[in-house]
């Protein structure tokens, strides 16, 4: 394993409604800030292995194409967000690696040369690396959310921190619509104190029951936009104690937080 690169951080980020970040939408502006400051505080990747909320599969997905196309994985807005392009190249060789990876803990994956970057993929990128010059892998989730099989996903990928590569997870830490602001705020502290204040065995343990969280149901109906940060948990824990809160702001009178393990 070549020790060439720093050991690069794993970041988890809520990547906002749709592409309103790129539309202007005023309750998106702190989240729009954050996103394009982020990199200021991390080494230049070398590659980015993406985890987003808007993949799914039964067995793991790794996109293999040298040139992704785009997919607009939403509805109702304007025409110019249907022609929105993040020409960032694929990088077949590390999908490749990934699946080897992921075949040493007995995790099944498969190779998709026709996937494309849906917004939870290219809607952030576009403001934190405006120029796609930085190859881009998606990972997909699993379709069972199991959540301990999440954070073996992201202990997988862990060694490719040590090649320079940025694993990000892209989801949101309140995605329900039937939730409150103190349904979103007692999630959020619960959120925040298992990841910054536990020991990593704990933390561990918490993550796996999320759902006895306060308000957990509420703030994740369906948890495909938790389930990356189990990954990014997944693939920090060897080397971070505990991660840093590096954004908390509201969306839509909900609270919203980021966190980064270095």
């Amino acid at each position: 394993m070549s020790h060439s690169f720093e050991l690069m951080p794993v970041l988890y980020l809520p990547h906002g409604a749709g592409p309103m970040p790129l539309l202007g939408e005023p309750g998106h502006a702190n989240l729009v800030t954050f996103l394009r400051d982020i990199p200021q505080r991390i080494p230049v990747p070398k590659a980015i292995i993406m985890i987003s909320a808007h993949w799914e599969s039964n067995d793991v997905r790794i996109s293999s194409s040298s040139a992704p196309d785009m997919m607009y994985d939403y509805g109702g807005f304007p025409p110019e967000t249907y022609e929105y392009r993040y020409d960032a190249p694929g990088n077949p060789e590390l999908a490749q690696t990934i699946s080897r990876l992921l075949a040493n803990k007995g995790i099944a994956s498969q190779l998709d040369e026709h996937r494309g970057f849906d917004h939870g993929t290219f809607v952030p990128l576009m403001l934190m690396y405006p120029l796609a010059n930085v190859p881009v892998v998606q990972v997909s989730l699993l379709k069972s959310f199991d959540p301990a099989k999440h954070i073996k996903l992201g202990e997988a990928l862990a060694p490719l921190r040590e090649q320079g590569i940025l694993i990000v997870g892209s989801g949101m830490s309140f995605h329900g619509r039937a939730a409150s602001k103190q349904h979103s705020i007692v999630f959020d502290e619960w959120l925040t104190s298992t990841l910054l204040l536990r020991p990593v065995e704990q933390t561990s343990q918490r993550l796996l029951n999320w759902e006895a969280a306060p308000a957990a149901r509420y703030c994740h109906a369906r948890e495909e936009h938790l389930m990356p940060l189990h990954v990014c948990f997944g693939a920090a824990k060897k080397h971070s104690t505990s991660a840093e809160k590096v954004f908390s702001g509201w969306l839509f009178d909900r609270q919203i937080s980021a966190f980064l393990w270095h």
